[in-house]
């Protein structure tokens, strides 16, 4: 079967062919109002523009506003049916045989914007947000530094999905600074908590589930159904202050070593797109119970990379390679467990992966690993650096290898500015 192709020129290596087409929400300039559009090369498609043409003819999404909302929350809730109707079209729209769009160049005036000239915000509106702890090598790596090979893993992590509820309001785009945090810290011998700006401020290489139709109060999600109510992922960065961490979590875990700051990248690749880059997921041993044991355990083949660009320099360097691949538990028993309670969620809810660490040190997701807590710092170009330093800049970058395309998430980028006085 020959490849799809898009009459937009879409380089080899662009994460976003017409067989990606992430979501996004964007504005021509910092004083419109802000729309929903995809991504196909280098351009971002106007999907407001598109509606208002007439083109989204279908028998789910004719007639609907849902592409004239300044966020995705109302096509989010309209569910499987309606994203693949999307899809559909919009692949038929963009493809090299269809003149609609390729053949009418007013249309295209009004549809089509550079990406590097647009603003991109955070495509929903998101009510709550969770973050799991899902990787074993992390779960591992973490208990071995705190508490010693007898206990490194709790026995609960390999019967549930662990989680907090994290902090909605401080969820921030991709190329947004981050101002380095205060807060307590572990006191001195007998001397009062440190309180000052964060000496071990890091990132987590993490993903994100965005959720789809949500649930009414009370009623679960099965987990073999749990695929339907995920719309696509995205790239996050969950910063963390060690420091502040440490000396809080204990007993009701993270709050303000987190909550200062959560990352994501601008585009929404749909679990559609990824769907050719499915693999099965690890082996869980003890079997999960019931309510998690799923009839196919699918997770993505996504290869992740973190990069540093230290404070004054001009070179990034790769410190960390990963994979989606390398976690435990998948997104869809992370939203089923979240679910069993009765717990409802809604369109546009955010679940983290948790820092996603392979097995190998070049292959950890956040500098608590990758220096062993300030133990072993990293080699960068002649420079060494266990923490982040003021002016860092750590950017993420997701993509899966197709035959002959790439399906990719773009960047998630984020400088560190100093401490407020």
């Amino acid at each position: 079967m020959a490849l799809l192709k898009s009459f937009v020129d879409v380089a080899p290596d662009s994460h976003f062919p017409i067989q990606n087409l992430p979501y996004g929400v964007f504005k021509p300039d910092s004083n419109s109002t802000p729309r929903p559009a995809v991504a196909i090369g280098d351009s971002v498609l106007d999907l407001s523009a598109i509606s208002e043409a007439g083109l989204f003819d279908g028998p789910i999404l004719n007639g609907s506003d849902c592409f004239l909302q300044p966020n995705l929350n109302k096509f989010l809730a309209m569910g499987r049916p309606a994203w693949k109707e999307a899809r559909s079209t919009l692949q038929r729209l963009l493809s090299s045989t269809e003149p609609t769009l390729r053949d009418n160049d007013v249309l295209r005036r009004k549809t089509f914007y550079e990406m590097n000239k647009v603003e991109m915000v955070v495509p929903m509106v998101i009510g709550d947000y969770t973050d799991f702890f899902a990787s074993m090598h992390h779960a591992k790596n973490c208990g071995l530094m705190f508490r010693g090979p007898q206990n490194a893993i709790n026995p609960n992590w390999f019967r549930l999905p662990i989680a907090y509820h994290g902090r909605a309001s401080s969820i921030v785009i991709s190329g947004t600074d981050i101002v380095r945090p205060r807060g307590q810290a572990h006191p001195q011998g007998d001397s009062a908590p440190y309180f000052g700006p964060s000496k071990k401020l890091d990132f987590e290489l993490e993903m994100a589930a965005v959720v789809g139709p949500g649930n009414e109060l009370g009623k679960p999600i099965d987990v073999n159904n749990a695929a339907d109510h995920i719309f696509g992922l995205v790239l996050m960065n969950d910063w963390s202050a060690r420091d502040i961490q440490a000396w809080e979590y204990v007993p009701l875990g993270p709050f303000l070593g987190k909550s200062f700051g959560t990352t994501v990248s601008p585009w929404i690749v749909t679990l559609d797109a990824l769907e050719p880059f499915s693999c099965q997921a690890p082996k869980q041993d003890p079997p999960p119970l019931p309510y998690l044991a799923e009839k196919e355990s699918v997770n993505y083949d996504i290869s992740l990379e973190v990069q540093l660009k230290p404070s004054g320099k001009d070179e990034s360097s790769v410190i960390t390679k990963s994979n989606f691949q390398n976690l435990y538990w998948t997104i869809t028993q992370q939203l089923a467990h979240h679910t069993i309670n009765g717990c409802n969620l809604r369109p546009g809810d955010l679940l983290g992966t948790g820092t996603i660490s392979g097995p190998e040190p070049d292959s950890y997701g956040c500098l608590l690993e990758l220096t062993w807590n300030g133990q072993k710092p990293l080699s960068m170009n002649g420079t060494t650096q266990t923490f982040l330093q003021d002016g860092d800049q750590v950017t993420f970058s997701g993509v899966c290898k197709g035959d002959g395309y790439s399906v990719g998430f773009g960047t998630c980028t984020g400088k560190i500015l100093p401490s407020l006085p």
